[in-house]
């Protein structure tokens, strides 16, 4: 896909969006301690997708800004633009809205635009926020927008955002610690192979055990004292698929509400390399 110039690509917006990730990024670390593994492995050029688990309002500012040498955008519904300082930072950070009326359609349209333009772009496929900070299925709209994006996508996965800020609760700013790791890209011809229903099973598995070796991390490196036991311990449901979840929930695909060691098994409380 050409990596073609657009109107965010100027020198001011450049520098607003480096100036709001290094203010992110040191929020992060000072507040929520928090540690990444493995932002090198967002491709240096071209198009590319971040799909990531959903926690919290924190997760697209979070994972975004950790990224150094790529920009990503995503897509925000519109109402998170209401509150004038919260509307800046995600627009600094390439929050595009949404109207909540437009549906999948234009939300798919809008993701293959900027991966036409060789951006990145970050998804979240479970569609919105996690209810309990347990990670549940993909909505089936994401499997088209994959076959539809042909580049590369990044499993990344975070973990204690939803202690920090769950959905309908309020911000906290003491005790809580927040880890992000960036899996491999896979490359769009493997993701596909055996169709796009099994390139959305892959990508939950990949991203829950990700997620699952951090929550095991943050386990270690606070003694058990957090995350505190509830149903993010759970890995997602093999039971419950995303065909039978969009019969009664629908297809969001994820807008904004919104060469590594896996943490797999031992793996999974060794923290790594710090970022």
């Amino acid at each position: 896909m050409p990596n073609t110039p657009s109107p965010n690509n100027t020198l001011f917006h450049r520098f607003l969006y480096e100036f709001s990730c290094i203010c992110v990024r040191t929020f992060c670390r000072v507040v929520y301690r928090t540690r990444t593994w493995n932002a090198d492995h967002v491709p240096d050029e071209g198009a590319f997708l971040i799909a990531a688990n959903h926690q919290s309002y924190l997760d697209p500012p979070m994972i975004g800004a950790f990224i150094k040498k790529r920009q990503v955008h995503f897509i925000a519904r519109a109402g998170l633009f209401k509150f004038k300082p919260f509307a800046w930072l995600i627009s600094s950070l390439n929050a595009l809205p949404l109207r909540e009326d437009t549906g999948d359609a234009a939300a798919i349209r809008e993701v293959i635009r900027l991966l036409g333009e060789g951006k990145g772009v970050m998804i979240f496929p479970e569609g919105s926020r996690s209810h309990d900070g347990a990670m549940h299925p993909f909505k089936r709209g994401v499997s088209l927008l994959v076959k539809k994006a042909k580049c590369p996508v990044v499993p990344a996965a975070i973990e204690g955002a939803w202690d920090a800020f769950p959905p309908g609760g309020k911000l906290k700013l003491l005790g809580k610690r927040v880890y992000i790791r960036y899996g491999e890209p896979i490359p769009h011809a493997e993701l596909m192979k055996d169709g796009p229903d099994a390139a959305l099973r892959r990508l939950e598995r990949e991203i829950d055990t990700m997620r699952l070796g951090l929550r095991a991390t943050l386990r270690a490196a606070t003694q058990n004292r957090f995350p505190a036991p509830g149903p993010g311990d759970n890995p997602i449901s093999s039971g419950e698929t995303a065909s039978d979840q969009s019969s009664h929930s629908g297809s969001n695909v994820g807008a904004a509400t919104t060469r590594s060691e896996s943490p797999e098994g031992a793996k999974a409380h060794s923290p790594g390399r710090r970022p």
